[in-house]
């Protein structure tokens, strides 16, 4: 530390151990972000691609959560209570996502994302051959209720319209009353069999997660590497004066 003092170096020392260490402890916490989201890759796959099992026994099992997990429900829909959702698809444009609470056999409802309509189809008699009667068994993922983005608006009062899947606002509008024999996940119908009509469009969960986690590890690391190829050069170059060597 004298020597370092004595040749007037100990201040780049200073200045550049913390930075070096915060990059490569950035570079580190990516490498363990990328490995979290492999696995979490890997259980959605493993889910969505399994068997359906019972709702009932899904909901019994000892999972840290639901999401993802691939079910059959059984009951009636109450087509009269639908919410529409705004997303709009990336193919087909502007649109709603459909929510309708169904009737399950043990007389609790379920919110079923059955799929997408278009902004001409919003309106239930525009697409009334898809509002299928009677008991029906839906096969699906269930889905957790997400938290509340900061910039995600209220329900539009005018329209009924909903701007995020606001489970608890949703099933109250939905089931008044009876929204406390809800069950408190929501489900996304898959994509086949086709509902009557074509509309809604089921399968709209969207299973690809960005994973970038390697590629930002990487930036760190260079970061830390290039700090470290400007301190050698600095301490090359005040050598070179020292000795009197031009630079």
């Amino acid at each position: 530390m004298q020597r370092l003092r004595s040749a007037g170096l100990l201040w780049p020392f200073v200045l550049v151990l913390p930075a070096l260490l915060i990059l490569l402890g950035l570079g580190t916490w990516q490498m363990q972000r990328k490995a979290w989201k492999e696995g979490l890759i890997a259980q959605i796959n493993a889910r969505v691609h399994a068997p359906p099992v019972a709702l009932e026994d899904a909901e019994k099992q000892t999972a840290e959560n639901h999401e993802y997990a691939r079910v059959k429900a059984r009951g009636t829909f109450r087509h009269e209570a639908e919410q529409l959702l705004w997303e709009p698809d990336p193919r087909l444009g502007p649109g709603y996502h459909v929510y309708t609470p169904l009737r399950l056999v043990d007389g609790r409802f379920i919110l079923i994302n059955r799929g997408y309509v278009t902004e001409a189809l919003k309106v239930p008699a525009a697409r009334a051959e898809g509002q299928v009667a009677g008991e029906v068994e839906i096969t699906g993922l269930l889905r957790e209720p997400p938290a509340r983005g900061m910039f995600s608006p209220d329900r539009d009062a005018k329209t009924g319209v909903w701007y995020w899947r606001d489970l608890d606002g949703m099933t109250r509008a939905a089931l008044g009353p009876q929204a406390d024999k809800a069950v408190p996940l929501f489900l996304d119908a898959e994509a086949a069999p086709a509902n009557p009509g074509g509309w809604p469009q089921g399968g709209t969960t969207r299973l690809t997660l960005p994973n970038r986690h390697l590629e930002y590890a990487l930036t760190w690391y260079g970061l830390a590497a290039a700090l470290v190829a400007v301190l050698i050069a600095f301490l090359v170059s005040r050598q070179r004066a020292r000795n009197g060597e031009p630079g």
